[in-house]
């Protein structure tokens, strides 16, 4: 089964803007798909029901590099969040695949020590940007998993131009995605999977500020175990900045500082195992660590993610 539930922006009040870095350095805006949330099976819908996730997301950043890849500073960026979020999954078939739909209203403390941007603050807990997913459909087949749909992040956690607490990002953004897992062998043993998400957003709220179009690559290459049930292996992310950011009137920047498109990529392991007695299955666990390495115009570091997937009861809608 597959367990995958969407990061939503649990760290948003830390990294709006990374134009506070030292010069000499590329700035740079960030989009709301944080990295490491797919992974093995990332192309495959979960059979039709209801599953509830809690999620950690933790990510340890020590170098700043700039547009080259130079580390232009060392030190620490520390943030942790939170996250729960539903997903149904129907018998309705659209297009002949199965339509489901996902929802994550998330909460953050987002308190934030990060002496590698000269940062020291932290803010209020609360209500953060909110994640949907209206359209998830998904297909199955003898050898592959297919899935497609699209994603709204709404500005609905607190944001003001130019303040130091803010917990959302101040802008919409819509998410299109594609994925698939295809299967290497008749057993089904061995899977290999890739999601693609396509992300623009709106101006920033009371400015002309616009992040830049945003394409993520995750997923990875596992080995099951006891029927499926286990599955290990590497999993994987990419991402890039397609488009330019638009400053807009409002952002200046120091000296030596100019506008940059950032990348970055992590690589590292994954394990799912279930949750279950001799006759009963209460859910699945999953973790995944990734090491960063060639980023650009960003911060490398670590990214821990852990989530815990429960069936529950159908609730009739």
């Amino acid at each position: 089964m597959k367990t995958k539930m969407p990061i939503v922006t649990i760290a948003t009040s830390m990294w709006l803007m990374l134009i506070m870095i030292s010069s000499p350095a590329n700035a740079q805006l960030l989009g709301h798909n944080l990295t490491g949330d797919f992974g093995l099976t990332s192309g495959t819908q979960p059979d039709p029901g209801t599953y509830l996730s809690f999620l950690y997301y933790g990510y340890r950043g020590d170098t700043l590099r700039d547009g080259d890849g130079n580390a232009v500073r060392q030190g620490s960026l520390d943030a942790n969040g939170y996250g729960i979020g539903l997903w149904h999954v129907t018998d309705h078939k659209i297009l002949g695949g199965n339509y489901s739909f996902m929802i994550w209203p998330a909460f953050t403390d987002n308190k934030l020590e990060g002496p590698i941007l000269g940062i020291d603050q932290s803010t209020s807990t609360g209500f953060t940007d909110l994640y949907v997913q209206p359209i998830n459909l998904g297909w199955h087949t003898d050898r592959a998993d297919y899935t497609a749909g699209i994603g709204v992040f709404a500005p609905t956690g607190r944001y003001e131009a130019g303040a130091d607490d803010n917990l959302g990002m101040g802008m919409w953004s819509l998410e299109l995605f594609a994925g698939t897992t295809v299967y290497l062998d008749e057993a089904r043993t061995w899977n290999f999977a890739t999601t693609a998400f396509y992300e623009t957003h709106s101006d920033k709220k009371d400015s002309d500020v616009r992040v830049g179009d945003i394409l993520t690559l995750e997923g990875g290459l596992g080995k099951s175990f006891k029927g499926g049930a286990v599955n290990v292996g590497l999993a994987y992310y990419a991402q890039w900045k397609i488009t330019d950011d638009d400053f807009g009137s409002s952002i200046t920047f120091p000296a030596g500082i100019t506008p940059g498109k950032n990348r970055g990529f992590g690589l590292g392991p994954e394990i799912n195992i279930p949750i279950a007695s001799k006759s009963k299955l209460y859910g699945f666990l999953n973790a995944r660590y990734f090491w960063e390495s060639g980023n650009r115009s960003t911060i490398e570091g670590d990214t821990f993610v852990l989530t815990l997937t429960l069936p529950i009861p159908s609730v009739p809608l």
